[in-house]
């Protein structure tokens, strides 16, 4: 599955979110579900609504306080909301992904201040709808199992916004760090048109910007409104949903990046590698033993990352190994498409990937992660294994069923 963001009026967390439940409104009850498992309905509750423009048709994504959040100040250290999400009964993948995209709110202010990024206070971005924004966000991407992301050049803004540091020029400044290397454009209308929580959003997803010449079929939409009016616009984003090809596949660009080691211990060319698949953008990391210059034996790597990383990709590779050099290209990747479902198995949450293949069989497979954090034997984990494959595959052909009827 492919989306497509059209950012209309621009992008912000509610307008991510509200999009995103828009063309997939089944999912409200589960996340409302999650935060609530989370403890996070003790700080705020969500809803979308209907929204009516008087142009488009579309959802809001509602956000209100608890009664003692309504009285606490918005400002929180960035170790706190670090804090708040580790101790939170989020999925792994949840809970990773709003993690990933507050650290990158973090880095952002911290650049723009000149501090360590243990040091940040957040204001605005620290605010009960903006947690419960981030967390939103990662829940609906690890629900609707989307393989790639693409997106239209971003509206620029432009103007001053009230902040706890004062005025500031629009972007903001964090905002500006987190576009770094994205498109722009003026289309005159002024104000913030992408917030600090939008760009962090968008860099996660790191979108294609380049115009996506290869057909799709387009599935799916939906239509998230901000707060804000616009002049002679809708202030909306859009979100368009497209399916594989007729072979089940998702076509994107990546980077290829290979280069070889022959004078690094295996035990800190094990610590470098390791270091290198947590990076951000990096899709994954092998490795297999050559023959070098001189007869000696060599390790050939080969890293695979998100194209619009590669330069992140090609420094830590210099700086994680011995290599002098590195060798990448853009190339293509044909993927299945997959979806995610989450369900309950021996008391535990585990995710499930559920695939066709292109002969038309459907295969799931149970994230090992979630298996192993079941605890017990080899056994034990095989059986919670088959059990929660066997849960999403019941679980699919209920609402298989459900549709039919």
């Amino acid at each position: 599955m492919h989306v497509h963001l059209d950012p209309v009026g621009g992008i912000a967390g509610d307008m991510f979110a509200a999009a995103m439940l828009d063309a997939w409104p089944a999912l409200e009850s589960g996340l409302c579900d999650a935060l609530e498992r989370a403890g996070l309905t003790a700080i705020v509750s969500v809803a979308r609504e209907p929204h009516d423009d008087g142009v488009l048709t579309g959802s809001r994504f509602r956000v209100t306080p608890s009664h003692a959040e309504q009285h606490d100040h918005h400002h929180r250290h960035y170790r706190e909301v670090v804090e708040l999400l580790q101790g939170a009964d989020l999925p792994a993948g949840v809970r990773a992904r709003a993690l990933e995209m507050f650290r990158l709110l973090g880095e952002a202010e911290a650049k723009v201040h000149g501090r360590a990024l243990e040091q940040v206070s957040f204001h605005e971005v620290g605010a009960w709808d903006s947690i419960a924004d981030v967390v939103s966000a990662a829940w609906l991407l690890e629900s609707t199992g989307v393989m790639s992301w693409s997106c239209a050049p971003l509206p620029m803004g432009g103007g001053r916004v009230r902040t706890a540091h004062g005025e500031l020029a629009l972007p903001a400044p964090a905002t500006t760090v987190l576009l770094h290397g994205y498109p722009l454009h003026d289309d005159g209308r002024p104000g913030e048109r992408v917030t600090p929580t939008g760009a962090a959003i968008l860099r996660h997803l790191a979108p294609d910007f380049a115009p996506r010449r290869a057909p799709m079929r387009l599935v799916g939409s939906g239509s998230g409104f901000g707060t804000r009016r616009l002049e002679g616009m809708s202030n909306v984003l859009r979100v368009l949903v497209f399916e594989a090809d007729a072979a089940g596949l998702m076509r994107e660009r990546i980077a290829q990046c290979s280069f070889e080691v022959d004078d690094q211990t295996p035990e800190d060319l094990a610590v470098g590698l390791e270091r290198l698949r947590a990076l951000d953008g990096v899709l994954d990391v092998t490795q297999v033993p050559v023959q070098g210059k001189k007869g000696r034996v060599a390790m050939q790597v080969q890293v695979l990352a998100r194209a619009d990383a590669v330069e992140r990709v090609l420094s830590a590779c210099l700086d994680e190994t011995s290599t002098l050099g590195v060798r990448w290209q853009i190339v293509e990747r044909a993927s299945l498409a997959r979806s995610i479902a989450e369900v309950d198995a021996g008391g535990s949450r585990v995710r499930v990937k559920r695939v066709t293949r292109p002969d038309g069989r459907v295969t799931r497979k149970a994230e090992m992660s979630d298996v192993a954090a079941g605890g017990g034997t080899r056994a034990a984990r095989d059986e919670l294994r088959r059990a929660a494959e066997a849960a999403a595959g019941e679980r699919r052909d209920g609402e298989e069923r459900e549709r039919d009827e």
